[in-house]
């Protein structure tokens, strides 16, 4: 673990793309600024357990209650019989040449 001491208004960067700043100091309380992409999720490591172990238990989830979420996302709407699935609609309209990216 790296140790760093810093005072108000000084920062630390991690990589290129997040700096983090201290904000105040009030008794053994330190407020942290962090500067990050929208990519780079910052959490406080509370929250991130919470997530974590959130995340777990979804993917534990037994298959047994596959039905149960097909029933509450509702049936699932096919197209009709005389229109193959892909055919049709503004999705399957051809692109302008010009809108086309060269291919490699």
């Amino acid at each position: 673990m790296l140790i760093l001491a810093r005072r108000i208004g000084e920062s630390i960067m991690v990589g290129d793309q997040v700096e983090i700043s201290v904000v105040d100091i009030k008794g053994d309380q330190v407020k942290l600024g962090i500067k990050a992409p929208s990519q780079v999720k910052v959490y406080r490591r509370e929250v991130y357990a919470a997530i974590q172990q959130e995340n777990l238990a979804a993917a534990a989830a037994a298959p047994q209650e596959l039905p149960k979420l097909q029933e509450l996302m509702g049936p699932e709407k096919k197209p009709p019989a005389s229109q193959p699935p892909g055919a049709g609609g503004a999705a399957d309209a051809p692109v302008p040449p010009e809108k086309n990216p060269p291919r490699p």
